[in-house]
């Protein structure tokens, strides 16, 4: 696919996105792969690393190894991804401490208008979709809900721990953030980054590079062949993450992981929450986040036109 410099700023700027909304637990950056059409193609790239691609480099050259990865198109997301981490983290993490729930409320409004938009890629609905869309919603649902583990730091809970985070960073709907607080690995994790503990981070890595290439064949494989089913189960999991970023929570229980705080919560309605609910604001930036997607739609519709 030839592609020109400013395609791969626009993917780059993606990257991005998709890097701002990982940093938050309980938003995917999968979901925003797929609400700016490039989550197939993610997912196809991620594929074709394989011993395949090592036989290409051997006897044909880097050059043609390179274009079986699609690397200018993972350089460029990745390096968004990258950006994205090291300087929108700060400003998130300030906003997430300050104003949760107008964040919340944006993004509310953003996963909203996703499960529609995903919903209307399934080209037809039948039993089989219907059923696969509910569990789907059932299966996120039941995850948002789950308490954390305890910490173990055990080098294979890590390395696990580091696989099921990296699937569940590239499902739309499911936060892999939050996975690593349901394993008891966030602190953990949280702590070598710190420390510098190159070890665990190391273990940690080998486990997400083998969750990542070996999740992606099987993604690979359902839109291959159950390409209705595999879109109405994502789109469930959007719909079920919904209940971890409702904007207004009550506090159930306060857990220390090292330095770091984690809240334990449960969604409540916004005139029963104790504080501010700041109700009006909260609706004007749901209703922007939810327009941002169908802005987004409508900028791809006439890209390709």
């Amino acid at each position: 696919m030839q592609r020109s410099f400013l395609d791969y700023l626009i993917i780059t700027l993606k990257g991005i996105a998709m890097g701002a909304a990982d940093v938050v637990p309980g938003v995917s950056g999968g979901t925003i792969a797929f609400i700016s059409g490039i989550y197939e193609e993610l997912i196809t790239s991620i594929n074709n690393i394989s011993l395949e691609t090592l036989k290409i480099l051997r006897k044909e050259g880097f050059k043609k190894a390179w274009e079986q990865i699609n690397g200018n198109f993972l350089i460029a997301l990745f390096l968004g991804i990258a950006i994205s981490v090291l300087s929108l983290a700060k400003l998130l993490e300030w906003l997430l401490e300050h104003h949760p729930i107008l964040l919340w409320s944006f993004f509310f409004g953003l996963v909203v208008a996703s499960v529609i938009f995903v919903g209307k890629q399934i080209t037809k609905w039948n039993i089989g979709t219907v059923a696969a869309f509910i569990i789907g919603a059932i299966v996120a649902y039941f995850i948002t809900t789950l308490p954390p583990m305890h910490e173990t730091g055990g080098y294979l809970h890590l390395f696990f721990a580091g696989a099921l985070a990296i699937c569940a960073m590239i499902l739309p709907g499911i936060s892999g953030a939050f996975i690593l607080v349901l394993l008891g690995a966030y602190g953990i994790i949280l702590g070598a980054i710190n420390t510098r503990d190159l070890k665990t981070i190391a273990i940690v890595g080998v486990g997400a590079i083998f969750g990542l290439l070996s999740f992606s064949k099987l993604l690979k494989y359902l839109f291959d062949h159950y390409k209705n089913g595999t879109l109405a189960v994502l789109t469930g999991f959007i719909l079920g993450s919904l209940n971890k970023i409702w904007p207004w929570k009550a506090i159930t229980e306060i857990k220390k992981f090292g330095d770091k705080t984690i809240i334990i919560d449960h969604s409540t309605s916004p005139f029963n929450y104790d504080g501010d609910p700041q109700l009006f604001l909260a609706i004007i930036l749901a209703v922007i986040g939810f327009l941002t997607i169908f802005l987004l739609e409508k900028l791809a519709t006439v890209k390709e036109k």
